[in-house]
């Protein structure tokens, strides 16, 4: 009798285990940017399937990854969105804290908009001109050395632009959308220029460190604004002199309230984020737990849910509020990867 008791003992007790160690909810963190497509393809989930609607968190890409990578732990979250590739060093912190098999998800485009109120007039500027506006130093008049950026308007920098302060409300450093930022604009333009180079040749860390400069301004004329880009787009209709950056897709949704600066003449719209010609667009994704699929059972099923026509396709449910469509040979090799839980590699992030 006593062994008897002894078994059930010991079944409900591995029954109990089991059931603590799996869960139908899916962890969802990162990008604040990618945070409304994945809120979506939740909201769609949890509509369409017996399974519960899974929580999504914006926490910013590298906030998210962060706690993505922090373990393979049933606790840990089971998605990271990101708006932009994971990094190299990020992926071996998800290896050696046991997250060993990843699978990446490319969805679509997004273009980084630099953005006002929709109540003053427009301004076209360059790229080169935005980078002198927010990065931390600058050539000075002579073009021989670095100097803390001096310029409070935009006229500073050229007399073409108005005669604004200049007030930039943008993201903090966790922030995907601050990485593409700097990668794409700052960097793009101080990699060519000598001043920021050959200063620094002496020093082989410095001189890396500055051939690919991305310093923002500390002074007040940047302002960090949280991982939460409606946040940005309140402080825009609030204060009329400023500027903002982020997603297109937040530009999208309010068109009533903020309006889009064109880049080197280029206006942020579907059609230039799509066809590259609008300077500042990057790619957006979301990386799978793979290790997570035996106890949380509806990952599988809601990530292919994320990359199914209807939600990413052309005329997909996420097209709607601004996510920019891959083209149809690239959305089927994304959605194969994702369908076949390809394990990600330190080499494929060389590529």
């Amino acid at each position: 009798m006593n062994l008897k008791k002894s078994s059930v003992a010991l079944i409900a007790s591995a029954l109990l285990v089991s059931s603590l160690s799996a869960r139908d909810q899916i962890k969802i963190v990162g990008s604040s940017t990618v945070y409304p497509f994945s809120s979506s393809v939740a909201e769609e989930f949890g509509a369409t399937t017996s399974y519960p609607t899974p929580v999504v968190e914006s926490t910013g890409t590298g906030g998210g990854i962060k706690l993505f990578c922090a373990s393979a732990d049933i606790n840990t979250p089971d998605i990271a969105n990101a708006s932009r590739k994971i990094k190299a060093n990020e992926l071996k912190m998800c290896q050696d804290n046991g997250v060993t098999d990843v699978t990446e998800a490319l969805i679509g485009f997004d273009g980084i908009a630099i953005a006002q109120s929709s109540k003053v007039q427009s301004f076209n500027v360059t790229k080169e001109q935005l980078a002198l506006a927010v990065a931390k130093e600058v050539p000075s008049k002579d073009g021989k050395s670095l100097i803390a950026n001096p310029y409070k308007k935009w006229s500073d920098i050229s007399s073409n632009l108005p005669n604004r302060e200049i007030i930039v409300y943008g993201p903090p450093k966790s922030s995907g959308t601050r990485d593409s930022f700097e990668e794409l604009v700052l960097q793009s333009i101080f990699e060519k220029q000598s001043v920021y180079t050959d200063l620094f040749k002496a020093d082989e860390k410095a001189n890396k460190k500055y051939k690919a400069y991305s310093e923002i301004r500390t002074d007040g004329a940047y302002v960090e604004s949280g991982e939460n880009d409606n946040l940005i787009v309140q402080r825009l209709t609030k204060n009329e002199a400023a500027i903002g950056i982020f997603g297109y897709s937040f530009l999208a949704e309010n068109k009533d309230k903020v309006i889009g600066l064109s880049i080197d003449n280029v206006a942020p719209t579907v059609d230039t984020i799509a066809n590259a010609s609008y300077p500042v667009a990057r790619s957006m994704y979301f990386y799978i737990k793979n290790q997570h699929s035996k106890d949380v059972p509806s990952l599988k099923e809601f990530t292919k849910l994320f990359v199914s026509e209807k939600m990413i396709g052309k005329d997909g449910i996420l097209t709607e509020i601004g996510l920019i469509p891959l083209t149809d040979d690239v959305r089927t090799k994304a959605r194969a990867k994702v369908l076949n839980s390809e394990k990600l590699t330190e080499a494929d992030l060389k590529h």
